[in-house]
């Protein structure tokens, strides 16, 4: 019987099971995200996590502590050097668990666990907002308010006047080339008849 067991013993005997352990703890702190199952990545979150809190404080018997877990000097320099920076504000919390479905061999249920400070998707640095918007009525509106609306109406008549000046510069230009065309036409046919009178007077004699 197992009374008082809390911890997943994930079907491996206690040696095997804490060297996996370590080993994944290892290539979290490297890649700073991997995907495994559900019961796996459960487990790790509290092997982790408190080996994380160690890293806080950096001295010679907490990077000991942690190397004992760890057994990796790499990861253990990783841990205190770049990460601990990072999530020294944080009170806990450091990881984060997303399922990502079932596993198509054996349909076992697979998830992604990450470190949270190190997500770039997320706005996990971005403050809550404790404002809330609300609607103004135009009877409430402050002095600011109603400065800006009223450059913001100048503005839209400013350039409904140009626009107008445009058109109207546009329909005399068009006025004019009529005219002109109207001219030219008179012009020729005043010619085309005086043409035509001296090649008749020409004719006759």
């Amino acid at each position: 019987m197992r009374h008082g067991k809390k911890f997943a013993h994930l079907g491996r005997k206690t040696a095997h099971r804490k060297y996996m352990l370590a080993n994944m703890a290892c290539s979290l702190i490297e890649h700073k995200s991997i995907n495994t199952t559900v019961a796996k990545a459960k487990a790790l979150k509290r092997y982790i996590e408190p080996l994380i809190t160690k890293s806080k404080t950096d001295s010679t018997h907490n990077r000991r502590i942690v190397f004992s877990y760890l057994k990796n000097k790499f990861a253990v320099t990783e841990l205190f050097r770049n990460i601990s920076v990072k999530i020294g504000d944080r009170p806990g919390g450091y990881t984060r668990i997303i399922r990502l479905g079932n596993r198509l061999g054996d349909n076992a249920s697979m998830a992604l666990i990450e470190l949270v400070d190190f997500n770039a998707i997320y706005n996990v640095n971005k403050e809550p907002s404790s404002k809330r918007r609300r609607r103004k009525k135009k009877g409430n509106l402050s002095t600011e308010a109603v400065v800006e609306e009223a450059v913001v109406e100048e503005a839209v008549v400013e350039e409904a006047v140009v626009e107008e000046t445009v058109v109207e510069e546009a329909v005399v230009e068009e006025t004019v080339v009529e005219e002109v065309s109207n001219d030219e036409k008179k012009e020729n046919s005043e010619k085309n008849e005086i043409d035509s009178s001296d090649s008749d007077k020409i004719d006759s004699k």
